[in-house]
């Protein structure tokens, strides 16, 4: 626990969490961008390239395989930071959660407000009749045929509900938390280099009394912030953790 950072929740009456891929890597889900990340790895092509929504269209087959076995993740479970901002939810502190993640955590935590700004690999849906599928559907589809996913009503290719490179953010998801942070008294930004743009553009929505960053490395919102913090967002967030000055 940060004493500081405990005495500014336990004043905020509104307080919205900005989230990135920190959040998820204490749940044992790998980043992109760090050492060890996805993008640091060896493929045939960039992981951007495999993103994009151009190799979706061109090289289907091989995008799924490629999403199947690098962004669906098995076994991953709420961590602290994701626990205890369910937690202040219920307590009627925390307004929203705006995540960059795509793996559904907060939500397996208990939070209910949470605005997923690049999607979600739990959402997958047919891009001719609109029908969802769970992402099990995409699994299932990986060792048949040519591993593309296809509806069971229609034929079309399943597409999971994740912004691809190329793609634009979802107009109402963006809506809602700007809307959400526009308002809030206290804006927390946890485990985020906030490199990936747009969405680390929100912040600039924020008119509220306390910009607080928790990342282990630093961020361009650094020297904005009332409070800074370079740690784990798990354990920072954690109130049973030992106190930390």
């Amino acid at each position: 626990m940060v004493p500081a950072l405990e005495k500014i929740l336990a004043a905020t009456k509104s307080m919205v969490f900005f989230g990135g891929a920190g959040v998820s890597t204490e749940s044992g889900i790998p980043d992109f961008r760090s050492v060890d990340g996805l993008y640091h790895q060896k493929f045939k092509y960039p992981p951007e390239t495999m993103l994009s929504h151009t190799f979706y269209e061109t090289h289907t087959a091989e995008f799924f395989d490629f999403y199947c076995q690098k962004l669906i993740v098995h076994g991953a479970k709420p961590n602290a930071a994701h626990l205890r901002l369910a937690a202040l939810e219920r307590e009627g502190k925390c307004r929203a959660v705006v995540t960059q993640n795509i793996d559904g955590l907060h939500q397996a935590a208990g939070s209910k407000t949470v605005y997923e700004l690049h999607g979600s690999t739990l959402r997958n849906y047919c891009t001719r009749c609109g029908k969802f599928f769970p992402v099990q559907f995409i699994e299932d589809a990986a060792g048949v045929g040519d591993g593309v996913p296809r509806c069971d009503e229609c034929g079309g290719i399943v597409k999971p509900d994740v912004v691809l490179y190329e793609e634009g953010l979802d107009e109402e998801t963006m809506e809602n938390a700007v809307h959400a942070i526009r308002g809030a008294d206290t804006l927390i930004v946890g485990g985020t280099s906030l490199a990936v743009y747009p969405a680390a553009g929100l912040l600039r929505y924020f008119r509220g009394e306390n910009l607080v960053v928790i990342n282990k490395q630093p961020t361009p919102a650094d020297a904005m912030a009332n409070l800074l913090i370079h740690a784990p967002i798990g354990r920072t967030l954690d109130p049973d953790a030992p106190i930390e000055v």
